[in-house]
């Protein structure tokens, strides 16, 4: 005999949630903690494929994960006009060093200031320790902008 499993009752999404205002929203919310990074000893090469899989900038961090630099697509083309061989060089030779980071309870809206008049596209999010706990991009800010409750709540006051 084959025993057939009830399945459970949906809930609605909203249902025990108070829409989340987009003001309201911190980084924590919206980070991406599933991030590749990097050695400061891998080479140019190396990164440069990390770069193409992980987009615009690869966080360095040291063998304790504390965060010690960024290296990104613009600092491998900057080698490249330089008419550097970036194959040749490390990470810790391309990378930028000590770089804007923000940490889990930082609010959407400074992060919006960060990243607009730093002109980053992403930024690494770091502990108390400066420890990495992932990236979060203006990407991820449009979408957290665009979430129905964000959306509606922020244009209505």
């Amino acid at each position: 005999m084959v025993k057939t499993r009830k399945a459970p009752a949906r809930r609605s999404v909203s249902v025990g949630r108070k829409p989340v205002r987009f003001e309201e929203l911190t980084v924590k919310d919206i980070v991406n903690q599933r991030v590749q990074s990097a050695r400061p000893d891998l080479t140019g090469d190396q990164v440069a494929s990390l770069l193409l899989k992980a987009g615009g900038a690869v966080p360095v961090v040291d063998k304790s994960k504390q965060l010690v630099g960024v290296v990104s697509e613009h600092d491998v083309l900057l080698a490249l006009d330089e008419g550097q061989a970036w194959g040749a060089r490390t990470v810790e030779e391309l990378m930028s060093a000590n770089p804007y980071s923000v940490r889990p309870e930082t609010s959407l809206p400074t992060l919006v200031h960060v990243l607009t008049e730093s002109d980053l596209l992403s930024v690494p999010v770091v502990n108390e320790a400066n420890r990495l706990l992932g990236m979060v991009t203006r990407r991820d800010v449009l979408r957290a902008a665009l979430r129905p409750a964000a959306k509606r709540r922020s244009s209505a006051g």
